[in-house]
Formats: structure tokens, sequence, C-alpha cells
């Protein structure tokens, strides 16, 4: 079975799963993918979308009904939560809204959200409609890329372009996580 066989059968579940667990860089393949038009950037996107949806909601619930969970309770002590709920308790509604785009908080937040006194219908209803705009925009972030390195390199074969963007989303991962754990420093 060819590489572009198994991604028109089995490329949808996979974008839905990678977004429900990890995030971008499965919404980001998925645009790659639509560009090559193995999908279609619709069914990719709505992929990523419903993934994502359905991993926060899942996160949300093991915050709200698994509290005692031995790894959501050692998620509770982190220093990270102490930000993560401040930062919710200040601004509910726009946290919710956008705590999937803040890189390292996409997992612990809805965990957190899932402890407090919000009701689970206005995240569900927050969340469904953030996920919408959410895969939209790294849906196309991944086919504008796709777009790119065709006008930069040519259609090339598959794999190359699949390998190229993985590398390119590492490269941007990493550059983030590094500039993340960069100490603050204060300048005179």
């Amino acid at each position: 079975m060819s590489i572009e066989l198994m991604i028109e059968n089995y490329g949808l579940p996979a974008i839905f799963l990678g977004t429900a667990f990890e995030g971008e860089t499965a919404a980001f393949l998925g645009g790659v993918i639509a560009h090559r038009g193995l999908l279609t950037y619709w069914a990719a996107s709505m992929a990523a979308s419903a993934g994502s949806f359905a991993g926060d909601q899942m996160w949300f619930f093991a915050g709200r009904y698994a509290a005692q969970w031995s790894f959501v309770r050692r998620l509770m002590e982190t220093p990270a939560l102490a930000r993560v709920t401040q930062l919710l308790e200040k601004y509910p509604t726009g946290f919710i809204f956008v705590f999937r785009f803040l890189v390292g908080l996409r997992t612990i937040s809805p965990i957190v959200i899932g402890t407090t006194r919000i009701s689970t219908q206005k995240f569900l209803v927050i969340n469904l409609l953030a996920a919408l705009v959410w895969g939209q925009i790294f849906t196309a972030l991944g086919y504008a890329f796709g777009h790119g390195i065709e006008q930069m390199l040519g259609r090339l074969p598959l794999h190359n372009h699949l390998l190229i963007a993985l590398a390119a989303a590492a490269v941007i991962a990493a550059a983030v996580l590094l500039h993340r754990m960069k100490p603050f420093t204060r300048h005179p």
C-alpha cells in the first residue's frame, strides 16, 4: 500500500487523533496533506477541529470528575498551575477561548478549568467555538506552507514534502520552547 493510499484511507482519523493528543503539528500536517490533494482542506480542518475539541473535553472531564487521580493531583501541584489558575480566575471566558493557542498550556488548562466552578455547558460552547477557529488556522498554515514549499522547490515526492513539513514544525516548536525557557533578565 502506498503512502498516498494510506493517507487517503486513514488521514482523517490520524488528524483527529493527532490533534486530540498532540495538537498543532497534526493540524499543520493535515494542511500540507490537503495541499497535496490527498484530502480536502475542509475535511482536514474539520478533523483537526473535532480532534482538538474532543481532546480538550476529555481533559476537562478529567479535571471535573477525576480530581483524585494521581496524575491530576500531580499536575495540580505544579508552579504552572498557579499561573494558569490566576489567568483563569481573572479572564474565564477569554482564557477558555485562547488557552489552546498558548504553548505549554494546552493540556493542563482544560484540567484546571474542570476543577473550577465553570459550568460544563459554558466550557463546551466556548471550547467548540475555539476549536473551530484553531483548526482552521493551523490547517491553513500547513496548507500555505505546502504551497510555499511547492513554489520554492517544485512538486516534491510526498514523503519529501512531509519530511520538510515535520522538520519545519520541529524547528518552530524548539524555537518556541527555547524562548520560553530563556531566563527573564532585567535591563537597567
